[in-house]
């Protein structure tokens, strides 16, 4: 008796299958990565919400309770509103610079490569050394602002930095341009390297003048590159902390408290855990939501 053998699958989808398997095999250590490091203490931080979880003693389930507190928190909020009030003012700060400093080294000139390094040099250096650092610039006695100030004649007297709301603000703003513009110039200067020469020459044979040209050609074709740098900026500026954490305290008088501070002094000032972890989760929503809206806003007219 004779049995038909089974004929074996095209090469091509043992090829495929391979790759499928080849890629599958490269994607695992993301995966893996993501859920360890991301998902696993997603969910770790979503039950501690549903609990009063002191740092110290036995926790307890109470449902909704914390979320129930968080509505009426109003330090929660007004530290909620202060952030938000200072990524509107930030953000437009970083991307006219950037967006400057990516104009200044597209051009092929001597120097450029120099330029780039010295505009990006700011970004490798950590945010909190870099807060440290403008901490002993802007000091009265042995600050390097202060004593530039006096030897140009600006002022007799030293500089009041951060006595106020108002002047720990601008100092916030000019530490964070100065540390951030120079990732924002690397993306943006990657969008216009990728716009085809062959536009602006067409353009320039039009009769385009250069504001034409940036307003019909550049601006329109950076687009996504435009959302990626402002999902970044955004997000980093409502995720503000180390800046006013050690430039100001929170202060003056708790007018620079942001919402990350005020989770951190919730959970490790005040020892409440599950609230700072209800507070952490309702910040990483309105995140997301943020985020969603600038990719939406800054679709290209071809997307669905």
């Amino acid at each position: 008796m004779t049995t038909l053998a089974r004929p074996f699958p095209p090469r091509s989808s043992r090829a495929a299958r391979r790759r499928a398997l080849a890629g599958a095999l490269f994607v695992a250590p993301c995966v893996l990565f993501v859920a360890v490091f991301f998902l696993t203490p997603l969910v770790m931080t979503a039950w501690m919400s549903l609990n009063s979880w002191p740092l110290l003693g036995a926790h307890h389930f109470i449902g909704l309770g914390n979320y129930r507190e968080l509505m009426a928190d109003r330090a929660f909020w007004s530290a909620l509103g202060f952030t938000f009030k200072y990524a509107l003012l930030v953000t437009p700060l970083i991307f006219l610079v950037a967006f400057g400093l990516a104009l200044i080294v597209q051009r092929p000139v001597r120097g450029v490569g120099l330029l780039r390094t010295a505009y990006f040099l700011p970004v490798v250096v950590g945010l909190g050394s870099a807060s440290v650092l403008w901490v002993w610039m802007l000091n009265g006695q042995v600050g390097v602002f202060n004593a530039v100030a006096q030897a140009l004649h600006f002022t007799q007297d030293p500089i009041p930095y951060l006595d106020s709301a108002r002047n720990a603000m601008i100092t916030a703003l000019a530490l964070i341009v100065w540390k951030t513009a120079g990732l924002s110039m690397l993306l943006l200067l990657i969008g216009l390297q990728a716009i085809p020469a062959d536009y602006y020459e067409a353009a320039t044979i039009d009769g385009a003048s250069s504001w034409q040209r940036l307003i019909r050609i550049t601006l329109p074709l950076m687009r996504r590159t435009f959302a990626l740098a402002l999902v970044l900026s955004v997000t980093g500026s409502l995720l503000a902390f180390d800046q006013f954490y050690i430039l100001s305290h929170g202060g003056p008088q708790g007018s620079t408290v942001t919402a990350v501070y005020w989770i951190f002094n919730t959970s490790f000032g005040s020892f409440r855990l599950g609230y700072g972890a209800a507070l952490s989760l309702v910040l990483l929503v309105i995140l997301v939501l943020v985020s969603v809206a600038q990719l939406y806003f800054l679709r290209d007219d071809t997307e669905v």
